[in-house]
């Protein structure tokens, strides 16, 4: 299985959220992480990123007569570059974006279902709007974002630190309109 194919699969990312900053868990802190996917899937999936070189394992006890595997992230894991996408087809993009809003979907289920939730009090938000922007401008805003964001992606879970998914989601909605004729 190839990186693309690994990782554009809403559980295999959900598990890679679950193991992000770093964090060792068991396959059963794994389940609880991700529970509304049975527990024979979440052990499938996670072979399939220790296969694919995503996930290793990280130690080993000896619990009851049973070995319990501690996994986490590879330090240097296959990454998806930023240029992947020119390689995929219009299919992958459509499983790419299936997969990813699959796991944001999922995951703000799981929010929603614990014990406590406040989506007031935890800051949640979900907009979308529609910005008119030429090529330029919309580079100038990617890189506005990369400014802002790159360093907050280096951060490691600390004290007072949460982890919060955020997902920057942009597509034309339409065909650009004509350019007036020159006359």
């Amino acid at each position: 299985m190839d990186t693309l194919d690994l990782l554009l699969h809403p559980v295999r990312l959900r598990l890679v959220y679950a193991l992000s900053g770093d964090r060792v868990r068991t396959t059963a802190e794994l389940c609880e992480s991700v529970p509304d996917v049975p527990k024979a899937s979440v052990y499938r999936h996670v072979a399939h990123l220790i296969e694919g070189g995503v996930v290793e394992v990280a130690d080993e006890h000896r619990v009851r007569g049973a070995v319990e595997r501690y996994y986490r992230l590879r330090r240097d894991r296959p990454r998806l570059s930023a240029d992947s996408g020119k390689s995929m087809t219009l299919d992958d993009h459509r499983q790419g974006f299936a997969a990813g809003m699959a796991a944001v979907h999922a995951e703000f289920n799981a929010y929603l279902d614990r014990p406590g939730a406040d989506p007031y009090a935890d800051r949640v938000g979900y907009r979308q709007g529609i910005f008119w922007l030429t090529d330029e401008e919309f580079s100038a805003l990617t890189t506005q974002l990369q400014t802002v964001i790159a360093p907050l992606a280096q951060h490691e879970p600390g004290p007072g630190r949460h982890p919060r998914l955020i997902s920057l989601v942009q597509f034309p909605t339409a065909e650009p309109p004509a350019e007036p004729a020159g006359e």
